[in-house]
């Protein structure tokens, strides 16, 4: 059984939004993690929003939507949602470690 994804699909924006942030950290302009972070927060809200609008005209029969794209935006949301949700969960354990620490 061969598990592995075509490279024809394209990969999160939130994937490219990193690699992008790293290549102008290393040109010499500042990037921050909180501006990473905002960046990457924004790309899953907005692939949440257009999953939401896709739902809406696949409910509303629009003819020019397809049910598939339709799931696939949906599946790149949850996707997305499920990663930042991980990474707001290590982040407040990493908080929540240091703050424990004794000095």
């Amino acid at each position: 059984m061969d598990l592995r994804i075509s490279s024809s699909t394209a990969p999160l924006s939130g994937a490219g939004l990193a690699r992008r942030a790293a290549t102008q950290q290393a040109e010499g302009n500042e990037v921050g993690f909180s501006s990473a972070l905002k960046g990457a927060l924004q790309s899953v809200s907005a692939a949440q929003n257009h999953s939401s609008a896709l739902q809406r005209e696949v409910q509303m029969e629009n003819p020019s939507v397809s049910l598939e794209e339709t799931m696939v935006a949906i599946q790149k949301a949850q996707v997305g949602f499920q990663a930042t949700l991980n990474v707001r969960n290590r982040m407040v354990q990493a908080y929540t470690d240091i703050m424990n620490m004794q000095v």
